[in-house]
């Protein structure tokens, strides 16, 4: 495949790769359909870190350094202990209404966590999803309800606010964090158009102007996000304009995150199509890297 110049393909052979975080000098991603976190240098030198059975997605870091990862299928965060072991760090699968997907970690070791829903690969009719907040000791609450499809999550610099894509939702959302982890009323971080009425997959799709996926916040408080169903990322300042957007061409874009030496590098995932089926079976997923004049800040 003949991709634009702009990008450099960082690693590629993968089955869907997501939830692509910046750490310690490399980039972390799962690989949902062979269960694998993995991490991977500038020179695309890979390294498995862990297998998760219930197939991983979102991940983060507790204050000590532990990672946490989220095991969609089983709608369990898991906690890699210091001998590499993985752990249940905490139990959703009571408020959450499909897989748990993506999830950001704050300063406190405190894990804001969203789920589809419904079952979105078993043609489930949509619903509305909760966000959930899992503390430090592994407690679980409900913070926020009523989401579309929560996705792409971010948290400010400072601390204070928390950013929700909600892909079918037509808009990203923001909350403010108070000192305990509560979240405040949602309001609207950016609207696309107006919310769908959760009938059937494809009447939400088409009713979608963009669809924000995995997300990433940059240095002036402007948001990338991957568009799913419009095969680009989008760099959107708050209250929705739209300052740049990069075509991925014949391949869907599903994550992003700003990253590298100066925190200028867009790595994205990209992959044909997210249909679970097709991308079991093959291994078209990719990393592609482009350079960007704004780095990388807060979390993730």
């Amino acid at each position: 495949m003949v991709i634009d110049p702009r990008f450099s393909v960082l690693v590629s052979g993968y089955t869907f790769l997501e939830s692509p975080r910046w750490h310690n000098d490399r980039l972390w991603l799962s690989d949902f359909y062979t269960h694998q976190v993995l991490s991977v240098d500038l020179q695309g030198q890979v390294e498995k870190i862990a297998e998760v059975p219930g197939q991983p997605s979102g991940m983060g870091w507790l204050p000590d350094g532990r990672l946490l990862v989220v095991s969609m299928r089983d709608r369990k965060i898991l906690r890699q202990e210091a001998d590499g072991r993985l752990v249940t760090h905490a139990d959703l699968s009571s408020i959450a209404g499909g897989h748990t997907n993506d999830m950001v970690v704050d300063s406190h070791g405190r894990a804001y966590v969203g789920n589809f829903g419904f079952d979105l690969m078993g043609g489930g009719t949509p619903q509305a999803a909760t966000l959930a907040r899992v503390d430090p000791d592994g407690s679980v609450r409900v913070v926020a309800n009523d989401l579309y499809f929560p996705n792409g999550s971010m948290i400010t610099p400072d601390g204070k606010t928390l950013i929700v894509g909600e892909t079918m939702g037509n808009r990203i959302s923001a909350f403010d964090i108070q000192a305990d982890g509560a979240l405040g009323a949602r309001r609207d971080w950016a609207a696309f158009g107006p919310l769908p009425t959760l009938t059937d997959i494809g009447t939400v799709l088409g009713n979608l102007k963009a669809a924000p996926d995995g997300a990433t916040l940059d240095a002036e408080g402007a948001v990338w996000f991957a568009d799913a169903i419009a095969n680009r990322v989008v760099r959107m300042a708050p209250g929705g304009e739209i300052l740049e957007s990069i075509s991925t061409g014949a391949l869907g874009a599903f994550a992003c995150t700003l990253g590298g030496p100066a925190g200028r590098t867009l790595f994205i995932c990209v992959a044909p199509d997210f249909n679970e089926h097709a991308r079991q079976q093959a291994r078209e997923a990719s990393v592609w890297m482009t350079e960007v004049s704004v780095p990388g800040a807060g979390r993730p």
